[in-house]
C-alpha cells in the first residue's frame, strides 16, 4: 500500500529510518533537501544516543520556493496546504491506532485531504483548489511526488503517482456535503461540524 510522511521536528528516528512522520529508505537521515540534519538527543526523549533532526536547519518555504521555480502548475499555498492535510490525516489515524505512527497510504491522505478541505474551506473548497490549478486527484499526487523529489516527503518503492488516479469526484467529495437535503442523493452526507 503507498505511503507518505513528512519531515516532523526533531523526534527520534527508528531502525528503520521512520522518524516521527518521516519514512527514509535505508537507515537514519543524515541529510534532508540538500542541507545536513545534526544527530543528537531528543528534549523530548532525555538522553537518548539515538539520531533525529533538527528542523531548524531544513527550510520548508525555501524549498517549496524551488520547487515552484521549476515547476509552475500550483503555488506556495498548494504545498502548504499539502503538508497540513497530511498532518491533519496523521492526527486521524494516530488517534484510530491510539498515537501510534505510520505510514499515510495515497488514498489515505486523499481522505484526509478532503476532510481537511471541508473543514477549512467548506462549500468554497473547490473554488480555493481550482485558484490553485488543482482539479483532480491526481494533482494532489503531482504536488506530493514533487515533494518526494526533493526530499520533503519520503515514499515507499511501491509508491506512485498512480495511487492518486482513483480518487474521488470533486462534486461529490466538496459539493454534495453542502446541497440541501432536498438535492442531495442517495450515500451523500451533509458535514457535520
Amino acid at each position: 500500500m503507498p505511503q507518505f510522511r513528512y519531515i516532523m521536528p526533531c523526534e527520534q528516528a527508528d531502525e528503520a529510518g521512520a522518524v516521527g512522520s518521516l519514512y527514509r529508505p535505508g537507515t537514519a537521515a543524515d541529510g534532508v533537501a540538500g542541507k545536513v540534519v545534526s544527530h543528537r538527543a531528543s528534549a523530548a526523549g532525555g538522553g537518548s544516543d539515538g539520531p533525529t533532526l533538527n528542523m531548524q536547519e531544513v527550510d520548508f518555504d525555501e524549498v517549496v520556493e524551488i520547487i515552484c521555480a521549476k515547476d509552475g502548475r500550483y503555488p506556495r499555498e498548494a504545498y502548504v496546504f499539502v503538508r497540513e492535510a497530511l498532518d491533519f490525516t496523521q492526527k486521524l489515524i494516530g488517534k484510530e491506532s491510539h498515537g501510534q505512527l505510520r505510514h499515510v497510504s495515497g488514498q489515505e491522505l486523499l481522505e484526509g485531504v478532503r476532510q481537511y478541505a471541508l473543514q477549512q474551506f467548506g462549500p468554497m473548497a473547490v473554488t480555493v483548489f481550482e485558484e490553485w490549478g488543482i482539479r483532480r486527484c491526481e494533482d494532489f499526487g503531482e504536488i506530493v511526488f514533487n515533494m518526494v523529489g526533493n526530499q520533503l516527503l519520503a515514499k515507499t518503492d511501491a509508491d506512485t503517482r498512480d495511487d492518486f488516479h482513483s480518487g474521488y469526484d470533486f462534486t461529490d467529495a466538496f459539493r454534495k456535503p453542502f446541497w440541501p437535503a432536498g438535492k442531495m442523493k442517495a450515500g451523500a452526507k451533509p458535514v457535520v461540524g
